[in-house]
């Protein structure tokens, strides 16, 4: 043995929407070459199949450049969960280090690389009849209603959400409600065995500014592509309504009420801001993650600096 440290089984690359994430990992696959790096999707949207403009979803020359794993594996009416993603990640990560390949687990949901590096709590499972009946409520008194509930029953838990984040105010009112304890009772869980194992990069802009300029610009383009059109046609389904999992992510919401409502006026404003507010919440996930390896994002020079980060935490 020479001491040369072996290569990285796997690299992960987080950061908010719009960073750059996709352009870095691409861009990584072809400085490598035709079969070193596969892109294992980290991203809670891209799931599902049908749903592509909105949710920026690498095009067929960008899955024939490089093979992506994650993406379009259900349909919009089924639910994915943290737990199943780490589950499917891992076996992905070892499939493609038998191969000879780099797995690069890129995309923007937080809770995917927490449970994938740093393992679950073990919550209560899903009750149906709660969450229809939580459901019910929001359509009659309005989610920032049941936000003030869970600051009563769970303050920690409401403390570090928004009055509108439905589908996460519906989780913690779930576990409350099927439980009897508070979700943040139920956090402080065994660490997976190999819980920093593999390296985290994580893309940054120092300008606020500049990320709201382009998630401007792409949800200008996801308008301009199409996205009123695909959610009309997702609308049409028997099988779909607003409030499965698929129907709540950013961008198919605010086109979905607006589509309603019947007034699509307001729906680029909306969101721009829904988007935005997605971007902090995911940039407050990065800054608890402390072993992440920070890339400044919003300058000319940020390509160079993202490929060395990343060749640096695979060993390459």
């Amino acid at each position: 043995m020479d001491g040369t440290p072996s290569v990285m089984q796997a690299v992960c690359l987080a950061g908010p929407t719009a960073s750059g994430k996709s352009v870095l990992a691409l861009a990584l696959a072809e400085r490598l070459g035709a079969g070193r790096v596969e892109i294992v999707s980290v991203d809670s949207a891209q799931v599902y199949r049908g749903m592509d403009i909105g949710t920026a979803k690498p095009g067929a020359a960008e899955r024939a450049a490089c093979p992506h794993h994650l993406i379009d594996i259900l349909e919009p009416t089924e639910a994915y969960s943290a737990a199943r993603f780490a589950a499917d990640a891992a076996r992905l990560v070892r499939e493609i280090h038998a191969r000879g390949a780099l797995a690069l687990l890129t995309g923007g949901t937080m809770l995917y690389f927490k449970a994938l590096r740093e393992g679950l709590d073990r919550l209560p499972e899903c009750d149906p009849q709660v969450r229809a009946a939580l459901d019910a409520e929001a359509a009659e008194r309005g989610w920032p209603a049941l936000h003030a509930e869970l600051a009563r029953v769970d303050p920690a838990s409401a403390a570090r959400l928004a009055p509108h984040d439905a589908q996460r105010i519906q989780r913690a009112l779930e576990v409350w409600r099927s439980s009897g304890r508070a979700l943040s009772a139920w956090h402080g869980g065994p660490r997976r065995e190999d819980g920093e194992r593999w390296p985290l990069v994580a893309l940054e802009p120092a300008s606020r500014a500049w990320l709201h300029e382009r998630i401007a610009r792409r949800f200008d383009a996801m308008l301009a592509a199409g996205l009123l059109d695909e959610v009309r046609a997702l609308r049409a389904r028997a099988d779909l309504h607003s409030g499965l999992p698929s129907m709540r992510c950013v961008g198919y919401r605010q086109a979905w009420q607006a589509l309603e409502a019947q007034d699509t006026g307001g729906l680029r404003a909306s969101g721009i801001a829904a988007t935005r507010q997605l971007a902090k919440r995911q940039l407050t996930w990065l800054r608890s993650m402390s072993t992440r390896q920070r890339v400044a994002c919003d300058d000319d020079a940020a390509l160079g600096r993202g490929l060395d980060a990343l060749r640096r935490a695979a060993r390459l």
